[in-house]
Order: structure tokens, then C-alpha cells, then sequence
């Protein structure tokens, strides 16, 4: 009842707007505009789906005022890496939660999915399904390398041959016609990691004629991570495509530091002429499945085939051993850095650590134990998991390079389900909460350009990303003295707290706190489309 009557409410201030000057003006906000360049305080004055004015608007007729006062007004964030759509149009987390919440109450109004090399086929289909069914935010899409190998090539570690990149190019090909964005590539999964350099740098090649992006989940976030950036930066330099480095940090504790290598290649890239960039979470764990624990080779042929091979002694034996030099080498030869966060088949592992495991059962802690531990759970059906192995200092590194975006590599969770990591709820609030407020690692207007402008530019998302005359209307605002995600790691799901209003399109989908129950979100498709 209450969502019927505030969308009631605004379509009554819409008719009234008819009448007035602006449909919404915003009344003394401090208005941050996605550019980086000082904040300044103003109103905004909204006609339809767009800012019409920016300035002071204290004499202009009004179907409804927003009060600003001790409120930021910002463009509404773009998570340029999220995991809102998935293989299929009724799989897709966006089409199950349309509201997203979660990234609502962020202030996040735009969200690019099919990353780390995994997204549905039919790029028009699933656009095609939004316009007709929108979210409360803009949905846009990647098309998945992984995905794309594995219908052309199957699971296997292959060469493809000179037919098979063919229709891998095709399908490239159409899917820019589509409105994709770029390609997405996740080389450090399978089947993607049976792909090299070559292949990948002649498929971003109609990227680059759509002048989209590759973004890439790189082969190696640990011990090869500078080889593994360079990858990235050499299909730049081959195809003439936009490349970013998504959720970019450094694995592993003896290694802590390493991000001011890698960024520096960036730059030198950058100095050379590759259009290259980066985004990250901000936070010092990752996640993904328990099957990143495992070696590439016995994971040829996919999931059942590393199922498989556990089953045989002598090849169980192999890769034991393997898992243990992992969690040695990547995660400190601590198991309680390796955390179930949803396991479909027993959800009593949920947010237990490998240690955990091993305590409940009697077992010393030990890095062999957790190895069998981790196969046991793998062959079981395996676990999605979080895995501490970061420096907060290197996440502080990355996050001050100018050509870093701020993403979440989340989705959109279903309330209380699994243990999974809190930047589901918490990423742009987090920045805004405790890199910009509690520790000055950025300012406000570098964090917002983080958040909106720069992955606007990177993305060419020309009408959003910034607050000006003729931009549409997507916008947040939020407290600057309170915003902060609450979402913990154990304990994630949790909204983040501080932003009072986003809209999306001119349309309020927040309102003083509350969820109106509006779906005004576009699908969105390259500009190129």
C-alpha cells in the first residue's frame, strides 16, 4: 500500500509538473558532478527523464521539491563490474529481484553485467526482455568470452581453429551489433584459460570497431600478476580496443606491495597509446568458487571431469598436492582465510572457513587437511567461497590511481541466502563511509568521479555520469556525514545506510529511505548499437 501510494503521489506531482516550470527541482544540495572538480551548492531542476537546469531555482514553479539541505547530490553510481545478469534471460538476478535494493540503497542506478567472461548468448534477447520488463535500474551487458568458447569449443583445453574463431568473431560481431558493451574474458577460469593471447586479442577486434571494451578478469591475480596485467595491455595494444583490468588487486601475502608495479604499467601502457584503466571492490577479500583452488589442467573438460579425476587415486593424489601449493603460495597456508559462502548442498558449511571445518571434526588445522577438506566439498557440488588474501594497503593504492573506477563484483543476493561477501550491499557505500569520510583516502569528488564519471567515459555513456544541463536524470543523494555500508563478513545481509533519494530516470525509486515499488530503468545498449 504504501509503495502504490508514493508512486501514486508522483505521478500526481508529474501532472501538476505540466503546469510548472519543472517537474522536481532539487532545493540547495551540495552538488558533487561525477567531473572530480569542486563541489558547489545549487538546485537541480528536472523536466521528464533529464536534468533541465542546474543553478538557483528558488523562483521557479515545481510539481514537487526535494530538500537538499546537508544532502550531496551525485549522479547516480554505474557498478561498471556486477554480476546482476547471469547465462540466461529467468537466471538473470535482475530479472528475478527487479528492484535490486541493495544496490538502490548504494546509490548505484547502472549496472554492467556478463563479466569475468560469463554472460548469455542472445545479448538482443535479454535487452529486448528489459525494455519490455524494466528494473529499478539501468541494466547494461558484456559478452562472455568463457561462454562463447565453451558453445563453440566446448569445455576442453582445444586450439581453436581457424573456423572456430571465425564463429567466434561472428558472434562477437553480432553481439556489439546487439548493444554489448565489449567483451569480458575470466582467463583464470575455465574454459577461458585454455584460450591465449592471440585468440583473445583477434576477438576484441570488432570491439574495437564498435569502439567497446575488453574488461578482464586476468589469467593470475597472484604469483604471475604482472605477466597476467601485461596480457590485458597486449590486446590493447593488437586489436585497438579499450582494455580495463576489472577488480584489480594482489593476491597473496608475499606479495603485498605489488600494486604499484602493476599500476605503473598502466601508465607506461597508457603513455604509449593503449586506452587502458582499471576498476576494484573495497575490500581486502575476494570470491569466487572453491574450484579456484584447483589446478587449470584438471579442470579440462569442466566440472565433471575435475569430479572425475578426484576419483582416481593416482590423479586425486596430483591434484592434492597442487591445492596444497595453492593455499600455501595464494593464501598464506592459513585455511581460515578460505570461507564457504554458499554451499547448495549442505548449507551447515555456510560461512565456515576451511579451519572451521577441521576444528568441528577434530582435526588439526593444518594446509593438507584443508586440501581434502576443499575436495570433499568440491565433490559434493561444490561451494561458492570468500577468500581473505589481500592488503588494505594495496586496495588504498589502486583505489588513488586516477584511471580506477569504483565496482562491486556483486549481484543482486536474495535476502539471508548463504554467507556470501558483504560487497553485494556495502562497495560504493563503504568507499564513501570509510575512504572518504573516516580515513581521507580520497576525496569526495574523486570518490563520485570514481563512481560516475570516469565509468561513464569508459563505458561512452554520453547522458549519464555526470550532473549537467541535458543529462538524464539519474541521481542519488545521500549524507555525507553518515552513509556507510553495514554488510560484514559472516554477517552480509545488511542494506547500506545514508542515502536518502536515487532517481532513476527523473522517477524517485528511493524516497526519504524508502523503496517506491518504480521500475524506470533502461536497458541499456552501446552507443554503437
Amino acid at each position: 500500500m504504501k509503495r502504490t501510494l508514493v508512486a501514486l503521489l508522483f505521478l500526481l506531482a508529474g501532472c501538476a509538473g505540466e503546469r510548472a516550470d519543472f517537474d522536481i527541482v532539487i532545493d540547495g544540495a551540495t552538488i558533487v558532478d561525477g567531473s572530480g572538480q569542486p563541489a558547489f551548492s545549487g538546485d537541480i531542476g528536472i523536466r521528464g527523464e533529464r536534468i533541465a537546469a542546474i543553478g538557483d531555482l528558488a523562483d521557479a514553479s515545481a510539481g514537487r521539491r526535494i530538500e537538499g539541505d546537508g544532502l550531496v547530490a551525485a549522479p547516480g553510481f554505474i557498478d561498471i563490474h556486477s554480476h546482476a545478469t547471469g547465462g540466461s534471460i529467468e537466471g538473470s538476478a535482475v530479472v528475478q529481484r527487479p528492484d535490486a535494493e541493495n544496490y538502490i540503497r548504494q546509490g548505484v542506478t547502472t549496472v554492467l553485467g556478463g563479466q569475468d567472461g560469463s554472460s548469455m548468448g542472445d545479448v538482443g534477447a535479454f535487452l529486448a526482455y528489459l525494455d519490455e520488463n524494466p528494473a529499478a535500474v539501468n541494466v547494461g551487458v558484456f559478452f562472455g568470452h568463457g561462454s562463447l568458447r565453451a558453445r563453440v569449443l566446448g569445455e576442453d583445453d582445444v586450439r581453436a581453429s581457424t573456423e572456430s574463431i571465425n564463429e567466434m568473431i561472428r558472434q562477437v560481431e553480432q553481439a556489439m551489433q546487439d548493444g554489448a558493451f565489449g567483451l569480458s574474458s575470466g582467463l583464470e577460469y575455465t574454459p577461458g584459460a585454455f584460450a591465449d593471447v592471440d585468440e583473445v586479442a583477434t576477438l576484441a577486434g570488432p570491439v574495437a570497431d564498435h569502439d567497446g571494451m575488453y574488461i578482464s578478469h586476468i589469467r593470475d591475480e597472484g604469483g604471475r600478476l604482472l605477466e597476467s596485467v601485461d596480457e590485458v595491455l597486449e590486446v590493447g595494444r593488437r586489436s585497438g580496443a579499450r582494455v580495463q583490468i576489472t577488480h584489480h588487486k594482489v593476491i597473496g601475502k608475499g606479495r603485498w606491495g605489488m600494486a604499484s608495479q602493476s599500476l605503473a604499467m598502466i601508465d607506461g601502457a597508457r603513455a604509449q597509446g593503449v586506452d587502458a584503466s582499471s576498476d576494484q571492490y573495497p575490500y581486502t577479500a575476494s570470491s569466487t568458487g572453491l574450484t579456484i583452488l584447483f589446478p587449470t589442467w584438471a579442470k579440462d573438460g569442466g566440472f565433471d571431469a575435475l569430479v572425475e579425476r578426484l576419483g582416481d587415486a593416482a590423479q586425486r593424489m596430483r591434484i592434492r598436492q597442487e591445492v596444497i601449493d595453492h593455499i600455501t603460495e595464494e593464501r598464506g597456508a592459513d585455511p581460515s582465510t578460505i570461507v564457504a559462502a554458499r554451499c547448495g548442498f549442505d548449507a551447515s558449511f555456510n560461512g565456515k572457513s576451511l579451519a572451521d571445518i577441521l576444528v568441528d571434526r577434530g582435526l588439526g588445522v593444518t594446509v593438507p587437511n584443508a586440501a581434502d577438506v576443499a575436495m570433499e566439498l568440491v565433490e559434493a557440488g561444490s561451494c561458492s567461497g570468500v577468500f581473505h588474501s589481500m592488503s588494505d594497503e594495496d586496495v588504498r593504492t589502486i583505489m588513488r590511481h586516477p584511471w580506477t573506477s569504483i565496482s562491486s563484483d556483486g549481484g543482486i543476493p536474495a535476502m539471508d541466502e548463504g554467507v556470501p561477501h558483504p560487497r553485494n550491499y556495502g562497495a560504493f557505500a563503504r568507499v564513501l563511509g570509510r575512504y572518504v569520510r573516516q580515513d581521507s583516502v580520497l576525496t569526495l569528488e574523486e570518490a563520485v568521479h570514481k563512481m560516475s564519471g570516469l565509468p561513464a567515459e569508459r563505458l561512452n555513456l554520453a547522458d549519464r555520469g555526470l550532473l549537467k544541463e541535458g543529462a538524464l536524470a539519474d541521481i542519488t543523494l545521500f549524507d555525507p556525514a553518515t552513509i556507510i555500508d553495514t554488510a560484514e563478513f559472516g554477517n552480509p545481509h545488511h542494506f547500506a545506510q545514508g542515502v536518502v533519494h536515487v532517481l532513476v530516470g527523473g522517477v524517485p525509486v528511493l524516497d526519504l529511505e524508502e523503496m517506491t515499488g518504480m521500475r524506470p530503468g533502461k536497458a541499456l545498449r552501446h552507443r554503437s548499437h
